[in-house]
């Protein structure tokens, strides 16, 4: 969400980045229900003035005057009862606008209309090299008995997963890993929960836009979360923080839900695009500071490309264009890891900040060193998000009798194990 105020004195740098982000706000439209709501308001105010005014008079007036002050009194009233429902339903039409005004994007972030546009910004590791001849990620489950991808459909329907025996433990690992990875930067451990309101979601930005891909509760009016950032980004909502309180840094695990609509026939195959995953979540609140903002976009970032590395895995990095990016990113960065069977890079994580624009939202503030209340900022990336990231794990690192070699790092998670699976 926008400042109004903002919108009001800079439309066409809105309007630009409306176009950039191809948004679907009508920001005539928004302009025009803030006028009226403006210009209503203000004759509201002119109308209660003169009706206290007139109210005064009526006790010291003549039986003449107080029949005529009487009179005005009852017109003025009628005119504020008619008018009131006016402003509160052009009010209203503001408000819901609002929730459509897109961040500005930073000025130096790639102009673009889709992925097609996005930009490569850095490539990392070697790309394996096989002597034997290797196998998909779908193969290696079925060789090594690690994933039931037909059965599952009879109990859940399709596009689910259940992971089993050696590949389902080194699920948890990678989880595991991941957190004490998050805890060890300073990160404040959470798990939170998978359900939550619909005021979180639209705290977020995935509401209004978005509804086709949540699940719905109806009879408890809950949803099912696609990322630990939506409770994570809630949680304070409506506080004002102390100063000492930021930066504030959580690692969140989460069970995650997404319905992909759209996505049917697309990118579907085995472990990719469930419906049900489980994800650690890096999530920031800072000061209201660009400079400040930036730096941790920076950290944020980097701890997710340390956390690839650790998992020795060759990967890009993606700055994300405007077209791309969503309607509350400022700036947004992907990582890609390879993926052999393709012959491609595939995303993994998703860096992004969003400045103020998830905390007006929320109405999340903080006091800063003069004592005013501001915005926080906020960011977030994955950490690790699991059934995703086994796909390039199982692939890269396969050895010629279908077993699969464990990272380094992950090791002292999974029992010291340094592969899994393979012909017996």
């Amino acid at each position: 969400m926008l400042d109004l105020k903002f919108i009001r004195e800079n439309p066409d740098v809105v309007r630009r980045a409306i176009e950039q982000k191809r948004g679907t706000l009508n920001l005539d439209q928004l302009l025009s229900a803030d006028q009226k709501a403006l210009e209503g308001k203000k004759r509201l105010q002119s109308l209660q003035e003169e009706k206290n005014s007139n109210a005064k008079k009526v006790p010291k007036a003549s039986p003449e005057e107080r029949l005529s002050l009487i009179e005005r009194g009852r017109q003025i009233g009628a005119e504020i009862s008619g008018l009131e429902p006016l402003v509160n339903a052009a009010e209203e039409e503001v408000r819901r606008l609002l929730w459509l005004a897109p961040m500005i994007p930073a000025e130096d972030v790639p102009i673009g209309k889709d992925d097609s546009e996005n930009v490569e910004r850095k490539r990392n590791g070697e790309l394996p090299r096989f002597d034997f001849s290797s196998l998909d990620h779908v193969a290696l489950c079925s060789l090594n008995d690690w994933a039931e991808f037909e059965r599952i459909t009879k109990v859940s329907g399709s596009r689910m997963l259940a992971l089993k025996n050696e590949l389902a433990l080194y699920e948890f690992a990678l989880l595991q890993f991941a957190l004490d990875f998050l805890s060890k930067k300073g990160s404040k451990v959470i798990t939170v929960p998978s359900l939550v309101r619909e005021s979180a979601l639209f705290g977020t930005g995935h509401f209004p836009a978005g509804r086709d891909q949540v699940y719905h509760l109806p009879e408890d009016d809950l949803y099912l979360s696609g990322t630990g950032e939506v409770p994570v980004n809630a949680l304070h909502g409506d506080e004002i923080l102390a100063l000492n309180q930021l930066s504030l840094r959580y690692a969140a695990f989460s069970p995650c839900f997404r319905r992909e609509a759209g996505s049917a026939g697309k990118d579907v195959r085995g472990l990719m695009r469930v419906h049900q995953f489980n994800k650690v979540e890096q999530f920031v609140f800072c000061e209201n500071s660009p400079e400040e903002s930036a730096r941790w976009h920076q950290e944020l970032l980097k701890t997710a490309e340390e956390i690839v590395e650790a998992l020795e895995l060759p990967y890009r990095v993606i700055e994300v264009c405007t077209g791309d990016m969503g309607l509350g990113k400022y700036r947004m960065h992907d990582i890609e890891c390879w993926v052999p069977s393709e012959q491609k890079y595939r995303e993994t994580h998703s860096c992004s900040s969003l400045h103020d624009w998830q905390a007006r939202r929320t109405n999340l503030r903080y006091r800063d060193r003069e004592d005013r209340v501001k915005f926080v900022h906020t960011l977030n990336n994955t950490a690790i998000a699991t059934p995703r990231i086994l796909i390039p794990l199982i692939e890269n690192h396969q050895n010629s009798d279908g077993s699969i070699s464990i990272p380094q790092a992950v090791r002292p998670f999974f029992g010291g194990r340094d592969r899994i699976g393979g012909k017996t």
